[in-house]
């Protein structure tokens, strides 16, 4: 089968589908696709299938009946159900390791699977986050080894950045829109005319792959360095005695003002891809000077955030060694399970490391993947104590209405990481 005849099967629906990768990014593309196409949906993780098949979905992002609307989606984790796939949606994540380096090993795994399923005549896109050039260079090499196959040849490539906002109900998928590219111009109409049959918001054909994968790792490192701005000028107002939220609130009666807020940078996208983009320029031999910068001030957040609630509790007159200390939220976003790269984490390690008691509580997150991924167990229920001091790290919307004055001791201390909450519940903020 040519390019040619998969267009003509993608605009007759006739075109069989697999997604490899079944999290925030795969499952959600998979159930929209799934209500048009024969989908498969593939993962190696068997708890997550089973869920799936229950009609269960822990991340949140679909629920029940959407599972139940993709009536053409089934699930599996064996390799011999991929073989009939004309076209393959590579979604699995990929991080950075602990010296902030890409780690391609869950993209060149599932490389590794497509291309042993992979069929004369088909294409094969890729969604992960990755720096220009990965896919050509790093991915189809080895879609090449297993199949056998010649790439632009005998099958071909797109690249189609995820746009995914983990616990957004307004922007889901197909209202975002969305930039697709191909490895050949041909490959490129095919791949945009399959996303344009589930994207109402619509599409962007970029002309090369090399530019989609380069407009989507832009996108956050963009967020991740006005964000940067920000948190720095709460270092400098904080030593001014001035209050960065009033001075935000005012220079946002400006038309053009950007409304960034200062936080803890987490999550699977905005902490993490620009170090693809950086490692791919330091590989060049260019040095990436602003993008850097951005990424140790944000990275360092979490510990200043720390030593601004140690410092109240001091100015209190609390002995910090076994003080106790009630975080609220785990999660890297507000109203949202995903825990990936929470930078809550690094508050948590910075207070322990005072000789704090630590004590943390979300009702998002889950106690068995918190243990796993941070080794921490949260709290059952909701917090009940007489805390020496109480970090609102997370704004779930559950928080806003608990009574902190009940949660800690009368001279207690209150930082809201947030800003969410009113001027005189709080001892501090950024």
């Amino acid at each position: 089968m040519g390019i040619r005849e998969l267009q003509t099967r993608i605009d007759s629906r006739e075109a069989r589908l697999a997604v490899v990768g079944l999290g925030y990014v795969g499952l959600p593309l998979a159930v929209e696709f799934g209500k048009r196409f024969a989908v498969v949906g593939f993962d190696v993780n068997a708890r997550r299938l089973a869920e799936l098949r229950a009609g269960h979905d822990r991340t949140l992002e679909t629920t029940t009946e959407e599972l139940r609307l993709a009536a053409q989606l089934t699930y599996s984790d064996r390799i011999d159900d991929l073989k009939t796939a004309d076209v393959f949606i590579v979604t699995v994540p990929t991080p950075i390791d602990r010296h902030k380096r890409p780690d391609l090993t869950p993209l060149v795994r599932a490389s590794e699977t497509v291309g042993k399923a992979l069929k004369p005549g088909a294409v094969v896109i890729y969604e992960s986050t990755v720096y220009p050039g990965c896919t050509e260079e790093d991915c189809v090499p080895i879609l090449e080894k297993f199949s056998g196959l010649k790439f632009n040849r005998d099958f071909f490539c797109g690249y189609s950045p995820e746009r995914i906002n983990p616990g957004d109900k307004v922007h889901t998928v197909t209202k975002i829109k969305k930039i697709t590219s191909g490895s050949t111009p041909e490959a490129g109409q095919a791949v945009d005319a399959l996303y344009r049959a589930i994207i109402v918001a619509g599409t962007h054909l970029a002309p090369s792959i090399k530019v989609a994968e380069a407009a989507k790792v832009i996108e956050n490192s963009q967020r991740d360095i006005n964000i940067a701005f920000v948190n720095e000028l709460s270092l400098i107002f904080e030593r001014m005695g001035i209050d960065t939220q009033d001075v935000l609130e005012a220079a946002g009666t400006k038309w053009n003002f950007l409304p960034f807020r200062p936080g803890l940078v987490g999550g699977h996208c905005i902490g993490v891809d620009p170090y693809y983009l950086t490692h791919k320029a330091e590989s060049l031999g260019y040095h990436p000077e602003i993008i850097l910068a951005g990424r140790r001030l944000n990275d360092n957040m979490g510990a200043h955030v720390a030593n601004r609630v140690v410092k109240l509790m001091i100015q209190k007159g609390h002995r910090i060694q076994g003080a106790k200390v009630l975080v609220l939220g785990i999660t890297f976003k507000e109203n949202c399970p995903d825990i990936r790269n929470s930078h809550v984490v690094d508050v948590i390690r910075e207070l322990e490391e005072f000789g704090c008691q630590l004590a943390v509580y979300d009702p998002w997150a889950d106690p068995d993947e918190v243990r796993h991924e941070y080794g921490l167990e949260l709290i059952a229920g909701e917090p009940a104590g007489d805390y020496d001091a109480v970090v609102l790290a997370v704004a779930h919307e559950k928080f806003k209405g608990l009574d902190l004055t009940g949660l800690g001791r009368k001279n207690g201390v209150v930082f809201d990481i947030k800003a969410c909450l009113a001027r005189e519940q709080i001892d501090g903020r950024l």
